[in-house]
């Protein structure tokens, strides 16, 4: 009898392992088809310098990944507006808010000193994802420089939640520039005062709200700011009336390696959400901007665009032409004509632009 019961348990075993074998395969089978069927790797960050991927800077993870980590947010009623709040403070009447952080996120051999910055308006100044707020120094700030009285305008670089997910803050993301408000907030220190105006704009708001919807954010230097704030939403927030699950692709242009801003923020949400997220880089260094990126992928966004895809310009004005012109280009080789798309892109909200 031992015997007997010992050939059976093994007989067991050996299924159970080939079952499980079978699982494995089917899985790995299942990842490659998808990724496959898309028309670019979307497991990868691509890094381009003078006009060439850098391989040593890819991030490859050829696993399939259901979801990272989401936070709880509060308080829900910030679901609950219809349109979001429009310039609920003015010059005259600004709201006090209080610095809580100020961080410096680029490295030493950045073009421009660029900084995080945290403050508090106590439940205030609720906001959507990509409005904007008029910052001024408050008359009591300690630290006051050139024309830093003058109101200046920053997209917040966080979601209606704020980077503590409570609601009770937002964020800018300012680079330094001298004798302006900019280096007032950079010199600001946790306690400071600020007064600000808001929140205000529509054109970095998401074109289209629904959660299954594909999005490509395309921005130069800090005008990352309000995908920051998108992609918290889509990919870091526990929103029980929210879950994410179209597509966003991120370009971002900023001038070498040590500019990158919040890169290991997204390089973390490409790990989480592979079929989610693309995320690429462009290393100007005076040679390749990220409209070049942009237009050398002309064929896939432009697909992207004519099944529904929403695009978004945020930063540098020079950019919007030469994605223009390429996306003219490829749409003329494919027998379409491209003032046509444009305008109907235009009429939908697809095409979405805030440069400067």
């Amino acid at each position: 009898m031992a015997s007997t019961y010992y050939s059976q348990a093994k007989l067991k075993t050996c299924f159970f392992f080939k079952v499980v074998v079978l699982f494995i395969l089917l899985q790995t089978s299942y990842v490659s088809s998808k990724a496959s069927s898309l028309p670019f790797n979307i497991l990868e960050t691509n890094y381009y310098i003078n006009g060439l991927r850098n391989p040593t800077r890819v991030v490859n993870t050829p696993r399939k990944v259901v979801g990272g980590e989401k936070f709880p947010v509060a308080p829900l009623s910030l679901e609950h507006a219809l349109r979001p709040p429009t310039n609920l403070y003015t010059s005259s009447a600004p709201h006090t808010a209080t610095i809580l952080s100020v961080k410096k996120i680029t490295g030493e051999n950045a073009s421009t000193e660029t900084y995080h910055i945290v403050f508090d308006h106590g439940r205030f100044l609720p906001h959507w994802e990509g409005q904007v707020f008029g910052v001024m120094p408050a008359p009591e700030n300690p630290f006051t420089v050139g024309n830093s009285s003058q109101l200046r305008y920053f997209t917040s670089a966080s979601s209606r939640y704020g980077d503590m997910f409570n609601g009770r803050t937002a964020s800018l993301c300012v680079s330094l520039s001298v004798g302006s408000t900019s280096e007032v907030l950079i010199k600001s220190k946790p306690g400071d005062k600020i007064q600000l105006t808001g929140p205000s704009g529509e054109a970095m708001l998401l074109g289209n709200f629904n959660p299954k919807a594909t999005h490509i954010f395309v921005a130069t230097g800090t005008g990352i700011a309000p995908f920051r704030a998108h992609l918290r939403r889509f990919f870091k927030e526990e929103i029980p009336t929210y879950k994410f699950s179209g597509f966003v692709w991120l370009f971002h242009g900023v001038s070498n390696a040590d500019s990158v801003l919040y890169e290991d923020e997204f390089n973390q949400y490409l790990k989480d959400y592979p079929e989610n997220f693309r995320y690429d880089i462009a290393l100007t260094s005076g040679e390749k901007y990220v409209q070049d990126i942009v237009v050398e992928y002309a064929s896939e966004v432009l697909e992207l665009l004519l099944k529904g895809a929403y695009i978004y310009l945020s930063g540098n004005k020079k950019m919007v032409t030469p994605i223009e012109n390429g996306l003219n280009i490829t749409a003329n080789n494919n027998g379409k004509n491209w003032d046509e798309i444009l305008e109907t892109l235009k009429s939908n909200n697809q095409w979405r632009v805030e440069v400067y």
